[in-house]
């Protein structure tokens, strides 16, 4: 049994040395590798892993040119991995080491996805819970794959699954969407969330409606139909605002007061209209950002092929 553990790091230096220590203190054997993804961090998070690296030579690094975003992170690690099951983590201690045996059990009985349910907590604010329960409503209502309220990405992957994960070539990553794509049998596994011991969250609104957009985007075409029935609904209701008009002035001879009502309609197409403009410059951009064929990521430095670099 070879476990890699990939750990996606942003300007982590108080949280990562503990995380590190209590990995090794939860998984005392079979543990292949720690593999520790510098997303562009500004602190001292790779001079952490570095040193590690160091003293335990189990403990790899990856430092990625720049800040290229938490998937990215995410898809460097799993590349790199090279043991018999990955585990994904945060490197915010929000994801708890205790649960790792749990996951490497759940996979040595057979199961090939162990994914971890995050239950909500009082602690978190209200914007916060509405906020993610919106998200997945709406990822559920548009999406062709069901995705659980509350996953996250601590996760446990068989070798068989992050090889075929990492076969995927499309730049737009959303492994929350991928991984019930995929299939395989899966074990899910409900955990309350610790606290985070240094720092704060990593993600703004803007990212976190970035993340949003991408993943509904990625996982979906619904939005492209939603326009088109939209059109649809609202080419209905002008239309019979036509007949309504028309048969006033047939039967009344007069033609029907109301710029206002006009001007609302006017101002309802354009909308519409920009709506769906906006919704096909989204799937238009990311097939540009396909026909480009560039990398999610972009690697700086590592220590995966040799002592030091």
């Amino acid at each position: 049994m070879r476990v890699s553990i990939v750990v996606p790091a942003h300007n982590e230096e108080g949280n990562l040395p503990v995380l590190l220590d209590q990995i090794r203190s939860n998984v005392p054997e079979g543990l292949h590798e720690i593999i520790v993804v510098d997303d562009g961090s500004s602190d001292a998070t790779l001079a952490i892993a570095i040193v590690a690296s160091q003293a335990d030579p189990r403990i790899k690094y990856i430092s990625l040119s720049r800040n290229f975003g938490h998937q990215a992170a995410l898809r460097a690690g799993l590349q790199g991995a090279t043991g018999d099951c990955v585990i994904s983590m945060d490197a915010d201690l929000q994801h708890p080491p205790r649960l790792l045996p749990d996951l490497i059990a759940k996979w040595q009985e057979g199961f090939k996805v162990v994914l971890t349910i995050r239950q909500e907590v009082e602690s978190n604010s209200t914007f916060k819970r509405v906020t993610s329960s919106l998200f997945y409503a709406i990822m559920n209502a548009v999406s062709d794959v069901a995705i659980d309220p509350g996953s996250a990405d601590f996760r446990l992957l068989d070798r068989k699954v992050v090889d075929v994960v990492n076969g995927l070539s499309e730049h737009d990553f959303f492994l929350r969407g991928i991984i019930p794509w995929v299939g395989f049998s899966t074990y899910k596994l409900n955990y309350v969330p610790d606290q985070r011991m240094h720092g704060t969250t990593k993600y703004s609104l803007r990212k976190m409606i970035s993340f949003a957009a991408s993943g509904v985007v990625a996982n979906s075409i619904q939005p492209l139909r939603l326009a088109t029935f939209l059109a649809l609904a609202i080419a209905g209701i002008g239309a019979l605002y036509a007949i309504y008009a028309l048969s006033i002035f047939l039967l009344y001879g007069r033609v029907v007061p109301g710029w206002t009502s006009v001007a609302l309609i006017v101002s309802i197409i354009g909308s519409l209209q920009l709506f769906v403009l906006g919704v096909l410059g989204e799937y238009v951009g990311r097939i540009l950002r396909e026909t480009r064929k560039r990398p999610g990521f972009v690697v700086g430095r590592s220590n995966l092929n040799s002592s030091d670099e």
